[in-house]
């Protein structure tokens, strides 16, 4: 049960998912992540069509010399109300500002400062396997001074 938590808590999947990951991989912990990212790709994947309805406006400041303001697009405000798109809210407007991206592609396809296995593209996919819905970056603006 111990690693069911475990797996619920990295991965943001259904405890019935992470039990079935885990008799999938015979109780290998590694494998049944992997699994469980497979599958939260796949959902975030169907889920990319879906009209974005709602959004949120966050403001990132760096130093006092770097500020970004990002949209950040969701299906409903319950979502974006929430704290896990809070938090990628963030995350992605630190990414902004530390990387400087030119165009919201060029933002997409960036290394992700924070994991470096994943770009923001993925790393946004995880966040919609995480709250179910599709998110989207609509729009965002970096200065410096």
């Amino acid at each position: 049960m111990s690693d069911v938590k475990k797996l619920r808590e990295e991965t943001g999947a259904g405890v019935l998912d992470c039990k079935k990951a885990l008799d999938e991989a015979n109780g290998d912990y590694g494998t049944a992540l992997e699994l469980i990212k497979a599958k939260g790709v796949a959902k975030a994947d169907k889920k990319s069509d879906r009209e974005i309805g709602a959004g949120h406006l966050e403001a990132y400041l760096h130093g006092g010399r770097i500020g970004v303001l990002l949209e950040l697009g969701a299906e409903t405000d319950f979502v974006t109300k929430s704290e896990g798109f809070r938090e990628a809210a963030k995350n992605i407007a630190m990414q902004i500002a530390a990387m400087n991206p030119d165009s919201i592609e060029a933002l997409l396809e960036q290394e992700y400062f924070i994991d470096p296995s994943l770009n923001i593209q993925e790393y946004i996919k995880s966040v919609i396997a995480k709250v179910g819905e599709n998110i989207k970056v609509a729009r965002f603006t970096r200065y410096e001074v």
